[in-house]
């Protein structure tokens, strides 16, 4: 028996071996193919780790938390121990006066605030060259 030998012709070759595996390996990361504890798989956590904790100095998420803005009347209410709201007033908005004009006014600027309120005491907070700041009302729901 004879025997034949054929050769045929290459066709265009397909890409070359490398560049299959750099597909074959970005496809992997896409589809997140690998195994949890191979190299891959560590490559793309730390690559996510990366993204996570480096992106807010380059991206601008804008998400800076609001200012804490006062009352425009400047009165910040808080609770005391004994159940009573302690108002602290801004100065500007109390005209200087008699003991009298003084609580009228500070009753005017708590009343539409709490409702039917009656004034326990009050002080002058002032600061460090002694003019007043602000005033602290303990007040008492009637």
């Amino acid at each position: 028996m004879q025997r034949a030998d054929i050769t045929t012709t290459d066709a265009p070759s397909a890409p070359s071996l490398p560049m299959n595996a750099i597909w074959r390996t970005i496809r992997g990361y896409i589809l997140w193919s690998y195994e949890r504890g191979t190299l891959h798989y560590d490559i793309m956590v730390t690559l996510i780790l990366v993204f996570v904790f480096a992106s807010p100095y380059w991206i601008n998420f804008n998400d800076k938390p609001i200012p804490r803005n006062s009352h425009p009347s400047g009165v910040v209410v808080t609770p005391d121990a004994q159940g009573r709201l302690v108002y602290e007033i801004d100065a500007s908005t109390i005209q200087p006066g008699d003991d009298r004009s003084v609580r009228d006014q500070l009753l005017r600027v708590v009343e539409p605030i709490s409702g039917a309120v009656s004034i326990v005491e009050y002080e002058a907070v002032t600061g460090r060259k002694g003019r007043v700041q602000s005033y602290r009302v303990v007040v008492q729901r009637r």
